[in-house]
Parts: structure tokens; C-alpha cells; sequence
């Protein structure tokens, strides 16, 4: 129980680069130069891979691939600090990237090892700081408020003392941001990447936080903000101006009375030690634009490994879904998503296919797709459910 003389501290913790730091670690030749992660391993990998076992560090740098040289449509996972000046970023296409920073030394994504480094630095935040809500592999939010160095400096000595943990432990750097709440905190974290501290206090408001962009608030997104740009509303503090009554009549009432209490820096929301998932899901982009009809059989073995990885996900974490989706990118890079909740919580493939099937039935195939993706959510601990539904339950058959 937080004590009432103290005033609230928390910490947004976001490592920097996170997955191409930890190639570097692997590959410390490699530091300073333009480095994008993204797409799956090849034989290229796989072969340095074994020929240079134990050796990493001393591979070569002409051993490595140029982004150049690269033919296909992956997608940049995330790059290095020396990539991001050339407009490289993540989301961007590997195509497009080849285009900006040809020079770019590519590697594939491995996500094993990223979870282990992220493993290693959350063990140390809770060995200092154990109130810690886990948001992904590479952010934590903590609560600084009761942690002996927490107040100092406004949670900057203990901001401090965490990155040098870190760091010591793992040769990994992070950036922080500590604010009255969540919400500034995450915010504050983004001022001084990489390796930097932000603190915040509330009277730092207007002139911290006002004059930045609506859509640097986490819950922003690019529907919202251009509606906000078509009422003349570009920065927070000019949705702070707004009048409460005025936001929930065009937003709704609802995100409305959010989007007030955002611009104002209000957000009660504790750090979460525990959390359950919403939702499961696996999807994948093709390497060519693939037709519900010409490449139907193609499409129907994809389909059936999606749920059948979704399945064994849920098998292996110990969950059930009661919802079940399907997620279309067509080739004009539109998204189309449909989903069905079901009568029982479910972790079986055979059940998750009829049902997506049905899904896919309501969204037109006559474009064709680049990517196919599968989600289940309205998720439930296995042990909390009631009854499994049998196996290839339902009637319609899938589209697939």
C-alpha cells in the first residue's frame, strides 16, 4: 500500500534497439554500422551459423548480407541507431529499405534469444525494484514510489542506478522515463533515447508535455489524430484546451472523457504484477500475393498451420478462447478483420479452423492477399473452464 505522504513515482523502462543490441552483442564487429533485423533465417545464416560456432564475434564483416541484396517481402523487425538515420525503421518494408541504406548489413529475427535477454534484465529490475508490470520483451513499467532511491531526484537516482544494473549484467542500455503516472512516464521515456533519463514532475505539464503531438499519447492512433488535426487539433495542449463536453460530443463518451484526462496528465492506473493475455494469435506474410482461387490449395495449408499453431500456443500456456478471428492484408495493403465468439472456450485446432473458416467467409477474396493471420481471444486459464467443446465442432464448412 502506497503511503499517502509520498507522491506517486512510475517508471517507464524501454530497452533501446533491443533486438539489434542484442545482435550486437553477438556480433560486436558489427557496432556503429547500419544493422536491420527482419525475416527468417537463411541458408547464408544457417551456414555462418555453424561455421563460426563459438567465433561469432570474429566473423567477418563481408561475410555478412547487405540489405542490397535483398529480394523478397519481409518486413524490418527493428535496426540499429546508424540505420534509423538513413529513414530505415520498423514496419518499413525490406524492399524499400534497400532502397534508403542499400549498405545495411541484414540479419534474421531470432526471437528465442531475444526472449532470453529479456529474461536477464527483468531480473534484475525486480531484484531492485520488485513492483514491475512486464508490457512486452523490451518494457517494463515500475513503481518507483517505496523503493528505497525512489523519490531522489524524482526517481532519477533510482532510474539511474537501474540502467547501470543493466547494463553491468546484460552490456544492454535502456532509457527511462519516471512521471506521476503511466501514462507521462512512457511519454518521458522517448525524450532522451538512447541510454537517457527523463524525470517529470506534474508541474512540468505545459511545458513538457503540452507542446507535443496528440499522437505521442499511447491510446492515440492515426483515426483519432486525424480527426483531431480536422477540428485544429494538433498538439496535447490544444486538446487540454478543449472543453470535457466538447471531446465526449465528437468522440464519444467514453474516449471522449479519456482523451480529456490524457491531456491533462491524469492516469490512476496501477503497475500490474500480474497479468493475463487477451488473445493469442500467429499470421504470416506471404512471399507473393497469393489468390483465394488460383492458389486455394496453398492457402488451405497455411490456414491449417495458423490454427494449429494458435492451438498448441494455447495448449502450451494453458488457455482457452471463446472468440475466434481471422486477419486479411490484401495486396492494396488494406486490412479486413472478422471474428465469431463461440459457445465454449476452445484450445482445439479442428475447432479454431470451422470456425475461421466461417470468419473468412465474410470478408471478400476477390484482391489478392499478402498476409493471413489467425487470433484467438476472450481468453480463459484452461483450469477455469468449464468443458472442452469436441473436436471439429460446428457445421459450415471452412472456405480453405
Amino acid at each position: 500500500m502506497t503511503s499517502p505522504s509520498l507522491p506517486r513515482r512510475i517508471a517507464h523502462l524501454d530497452m533501446d534497439a533491443f533486438y539489434a543490441s542484442v545482435e550486437l552483442l553477438r556480433y560486436p564487429q558489427l557496432q556503429g554500422l547500419p544493422v536491420v533485423i527482419g525475416g527468417a533465417p537463411t541458408q547464408q545464416n544457417e551456414s555462418r551459423g555453424r561455421d563460426w560456432a563459438g567465433r561469432l564475434a570474429q566473423v567477418p564483416i563481408e561475410a555478412f548480407p547487405r540489405l542490397a541484396g535483398y529480394v523478397g517481402r519481409g518486413v524490418i523487425t527493428t535496426a540499429t541507431y546508424p540505420a534509423r538515420a538513413f529513414g530505415v525503421g520498423s514496419a518499413m518494408g525490406m524492399m524499400k529499405a534497400a532502397r534508403l541504406c542499400p549498405q545495411a548489413i541484414l540479419l534474421p529475427v531470432d526471437f528465442a534469444e531475444y526472449r532470453r535477454w529479456s529474461r536477464r534484465f527483468k531480473q534484475v529490475v525486480v531484484s531492485i525494484a520488485p513492483v514491475m508490470e512486464n508490457r512486452g520483451v523490451d518494457e517494463v513499467y515500475i513503481d518507483f514510489t517505496e523503493v528505497p532511491g525512489g523519490q531522489r531526484e524524482g526517481g532519477g537516482v533510482l532510474a539511474r542506478l537501474l540502467q547501470k544494473s543493466i547494463f553491468d549484467a546484460t552490456g544492454l542500455t535502456c532509457s527511462v522515463g519516471v512521471a506521476p503516472n503511466k501514462l507521462i512516464a512512457k511519454m518521458a521515456s522517448e525524450f532522451n533515447k538512447p541510454n537517457g533519463v527523463a524525470v517529470l514532475l506534474p508541474e512540468d505539464l505545459q511545458a513538457r508535455i503540452w507542446p507535443l503531438a496528440c499522437r505521442k499519447i499511447n491510446g492515440v492512433g492515426p483515426k483519432a489524430d486525424a480527426k483531431l488535426q480536422s477540428h485544429g487539433i494538433h498538439t496535447i495542449g490544444e486538446l487540454a484546451a478543449r472543453p470535457r463536453e466538447w471531446l465526449v460530443e465528437h468522440f464519444g463518451r467514453s474516449y471522449g472523457a479519456w482523451l480529456h484526462d490524457a491531456a491533462w496528465g491524469r492516469d490512476d492506473r496501477p503497475v500490474v504484477t500480474e497479468s493475463e493475455p487477451v488473445s493469442m494469435s500467429r499470421e504470416t506474410t506471404f512471399e507473393r500475393d497469393l489468390h483465394a482461387v488460383a492458389d486455394r490449395a496453398e492457402l488451405g495449408r497455411i490456414f491449417t498451420e495458423l490454427c494449429q499453431q494458435v492451438a498448441g500456443d494455447l495448449q502450451r500456456k494453458g488457455y482457452v478462447g471463446k472468440t475466434i478471428g481471422i486477419k486479411l492484408r490484401y495486396d492494396d495493403f488494406k486490412i479486413a478483420t472478422r471474428d465469431q465468439t463461440v459457445e465454449r472456450h476452445t484450445q482445439d485446432a479442428a475447432v479454431i479452423r470451422q470456425v475461421a473458416g466461417r470468419c473468412l467467409k465474410r470478408v471478400p477474396l476477390t484482391r489478392r492477399l499478402r498476409l493471413l493471420g489467425v487470433r484467438v481471444g476472450n481468453l480463459l486459464p484452461a483450469a477455469c473452464a468449464a468443458s472442452l467443446p469436441p473436436p471439429g465442432w460446428g457445421e459450415s464448412a471452412p472456405l480453405f
